[in-house]
């Protein structure tokens, strides 16, 4: 495995083609704002195989999900713990 490369974000914006040029020959460049890492460019078979997080679109305004399966149940528990 290559090295990272660390790009400021205007760099990085400038050398875009470069970068991912460099992304497919198998390099990754961490892209950085005021010395903070923000940012990752890095060979597609490297980001494939990472975890994503599934979507919350279908939650939204909803409150399905918020409280378990059984939202009595959960609040009750809660509350209780309170009591003790």
């Amino acid at each position: 495995m290559s090295r990272s490369n660390r790009k400021g974000v205007e760099e990085a914006r400038s050398e875009l083609p470069a970068l991912l040029a460099e992304a497919e020959k198998g390099r990754v460049t961490i892209i950085t704002r005021h010395g903070r890492s923000v940012a990752a460019i890095v060979p597609l078979d490297r980001a494939a195989g990472m975890q994503r997080q599934k979507s919350l679109a279908g939650l939204a305004g909803s409150g399905r999900g918020l409280w378990g399966k059984d939202s009595t149940k959960t609040l009750r528990r809660l509350r209780d713990e309170w009591r003790r």
